[in-house]
C-alpha cells in the first residue's frame, strides 16, 4: 500500500498521530471515518498524489494513534480536538493552507476544521454527511431506525461489552468487511483496530461526543450566522442511505456555505473503497477548480 509515501509518527500536542503522507504539490488531508483507518484511503490517496501533497492520519483515538483520557463531557474526542490535531500535523508538515476531505466521522473534522481555522482551509469536501448539527435536529423516524447506532454508542459502558464480546460479529468481518473487499493490508489495519478494546472505547467516545459537545458547537455556529466562504464538495454514495434520509442534500450544506457544489458516487458507503477511481477524479476535479494561484511549502518541523 501506499507506494512512495512516508509512514510515520508526529507528536501534534495532546496526541501522537500516525500518519502517512507522499506527493508533491498543494496539500489535501485526507480523513477517515468510523471504524476505519488512514489506510482507508490506500486506493484514492496515489492517484491525488499524482499532483498533490496526500497526508492521511489516523484521528486521535483511532488506529495506531494515541487515546487520550476522556472526560465527563467528552470533549477530548469532540471535532474541534480532533481538527486541533489535524491543524498542528498539516504545520508540522509544512503545510500552512490546504484542501481537506472526510468521510463519515472524518467529514465532522474536516467541517469543524474549516469552521474553526478558515484560514488554513482553501477547500473542503464532506463524504457521507451533513453537519452533526443538522443531522440531529433532522432526526426523525427514518433517521433513528437506520442509525440507531449513534444513539447505542453513546450510552455508557454497554457499547463496549457488545462490540469487544465478539468484534467481527458487530463489524460484519468476512461480509462486507473482507480482505477481498478491502484489501488485504487494509484489512489488517482495520481488523487490528477493532479487536483493541482501547480503540474501541475511544471510537465510541468519538459517538459520545457526537451528541454533546460537537453538536452544541455546530448550533452556536449556526445561531450566529458563521459560515464556510471557502468552496465545498458534498458527495454522497447511490448505494448508501444519505440521499433517503435527505430530500435534498445540497440544500442543507448551503445553509452553512457559500460555495457548495454537489455530486454522487455509484458505491456504497466505504466509497474510497468501492469506488475509488471515481472518487479521486471527483476529488481531483474539484481541487482543480479550486486551485490557487500560488503554491509555497515549508520545511516540515517534526
Amino acid at each position: 500500500m501506499f507506494d512512495g509515501f512516508t509512514l510515520t509518527h508526529i507528536n501534534v500536542g495532546e496526541v501522537t498521530l500516525r500518519v502517512r503522507h507522499g506527493g508533491h504539490g498543494p496539500a489535501v488531508l485526507l480523513l477517515h471515518g468510523h471504524p476505519r483507518t488512514h489506510t482507508t484511503w490506500h486506493r484514492v490517496a496515489p492517484l491525488l498524489a499524482r499532483d498533490h501533497t496526500v497526508v492521511c492520519p489516523d484521528l486521535r483515538g483511532y488506529g495506531k494513534s494515541t487515546k487520550p483520557p476522556t472526560t465527563s463531557d467528552h470533549a477530548p474526542y469532540g471535532k474541534r480536538a480532533m481538527a486541533g490535531d489535524c491543524l498542528a500535523l498539516m504545520r508540522a508538515l509544512g503545510h500552512d493552507r490546504f484542501a481537506v476531505a472526510g468521510h463519515d466521522r472524518g467529514s465532522y473534522v474536516a467541517f469543524r476544521l474549516a469552521m474553526d481555522h478558515p484560514d488554513a482551509v482553501r477547500a473542503l469536501a464532506v463524504l457521507d454527511s451533513v453537519p452533526i448539527g443538522e443531522a440531529l435536529a433532522h432526526c426523525d423516524a427514518r433517521f433513528a431506525r437506520a442509525w440507531y447506532h449513534w444513539f447505542f454508542f453513546a450510552q455508557p459502558d454497554r457499547p463496549e461489552r457488545v462490540i469487544n464480546a465478539d468484534p467481527d460479529a458487530w463489524y460484519d468481518v468476512a461480509t462486507k468487511n473482507s480482505p477481498e473487499r478491502l484489501g488485504a493490508e487494509n484489512f489488517a489495519d482495520f481488523h487490528r483496530a477493532i479487536h483493541d478494546p482501547a480503540t474501541v472505547r475511544a471510537m465510541l467516545e468519538d459517538y459520545r461526543a457526537g451528541l454533546g459537545v460537537d453538536r452544541a458547537h455546530d448550533d452556536a455556529d449556526k445561531a450566529t450566522g458563521r459560515r464556510l466562504h471557502c468552496p465545498l464538495l458534498a458527495l454522497w454514495s447511490l448505494r448508501d442511505d444519505l440521499g433517503d434520509l435527505y430530500d435534498d442534500i445540497g440544500a442543507i450544506w448551503r445553509e452553512w456555505a457559500d460555495d457548495v457544489r454537489t455530486g454522487t458516487i455509484d458505491s456504497g458507503h466505504h466509497m474510497a473503497e468501492e469506488a475509488p477511481d471515481e472518487l479521486a477524479a471527483a476529488l481531483r476535479a474539484f481541487l482543480r477548480t479550486t486551485k490557487e494561484d500560488t503554491f509555497t511549502e515549508r520545511e516540515p518541523s517534526w
